[in-house]
């Protein structure tokens, strides 16, 4: 990953200060002059944006979802709208993968909003789907026409071999933490006292399952009933998020376990499908409603917005 945080070198600073605490033990707790920082910062993908704005090709990602769970979480802590909340996370953004915006560029994004600092109580990290993994140089979303839609072929373990599906067998805990490391060791430096909590993502199909629809106009559910490699691409994701947290010292948010019995083939969705009028029917398909968004957002306020 590259460094590309802002703030007169600061990422520099952070490097050389944090190695040094790693073989002295020493405190670095207000050894630096950074901003006051603000109270809640959101970086993420679009599972935390949960808003696409067609009207803007260069992706700038100043649009964001009103029911999104930052905005509701903004809300639940009394900073949304306020300067208190920096929230630049993006659709289509990825640990390092690109092509679209990274954890690093929304960090640097952040810093230069003045997000961090020893009065930030709150930083939100949601990211991994979008990354590429293994051999793989597609992402998931890239794979959904080619695989998932394919009722001839279907989307079996089969279609990583053959191209038809992202990598899932490249998703790892170590390589996870790995590629985000430098951004938390920043983030630690200079905002000490926030809680950086690592957040899941919901869930859209049950674990160990083989099938995957998406319900249209709340009546006509597209089924594939060979989906087997999309779930467990989510599996994964979800147990590499749980790892890294771990590894890096991270609290973990387990937003599929929040959101259990209520993904795209429930009874009661909590996740948009096509003009869904049982969720959000303008909302962004496979991404949450505002009641799953909701959910979550009452579980951070609940463990770390108070």
């Amino acid at each position: 990953m590259k460094s590309v945080f802002g703030n007169g070198g600061r990422w520099l600073c952070a490097t050389v200060v944090a190695l040094s605490v790693s073989a002295t033990g020493a405190s670095v707790a207000g050894a630096d002059s950074a901003p006051g920082g603000k109270e809640l910062v959101v970086l993420g993908d679009s599972f935390s944006a949960n808003a696409w704005d067609l009207m803007d090709p260069s992706n700038s990602c100043l649009r964001h979802g009103k029911t999104a769970w930052p905005a509701q979480l903004g809300d639940l802590m009394g900073v949304y709208g306020t300067d208190e909340m920096v929230d630049p996370s993006c659709p289509g953004a990825s640990i390092d993968s690109g092509p679209g915006w990274t954890l690093a560029q929304e960090t640097a994004k952040a810093d230069k909003a003045g997000a961090f600092g020893p009065n930030t109580k709150l930083v939100t990290l949601q990211f991994g789907l979008n990354d590429h993994w293994g051999q793989s140089k597609q992402t998931l979303w890239n794979s959904l026409p080619g695989c998932v839609f394919d009722l001839v072929d279907g989307c079996g373990p089969d279609s990583v071999a053959q191209g038809r599906m992202t990598d899932y067998n490249g998703v790892s805990g170590a390589l996870f933490a790995d590629r985000m490391r430098n951004a938390v060791t920043y983030i630690r430096y200079y905002a000490p006292n926030a809680h950086i909590v690592l957040v899941g993502y919901p869930e859209l199909f049950p674990s160990g399952t083989d099938v995957v629809c998406l319900n249209f106009f709340g009546v006509a559910p597209f089924v594939q009933p060979r989906g087997r490699a999309v779930v467990e691409y989510f599996d994964r994701i979800e147990q590499a998020q749980r790892e890294a947290a771990q590894l890096l010292n991270l609290d973990f948010l387990d937003a599929r376990a929040l959101t259990a019995g209520h993904g795209l083939c429930s009874a009661e969705p909590w996740l948009n499908g096509v003009a869904d009028p049982r969720t959000d029917i303008d909302g962004l398909f496979f991404h949450p409603s505002t009641k799953g968004d909701a959910v979550v957002a009452d579980a951070i306020y609940d463990r770390y917005g108070k």
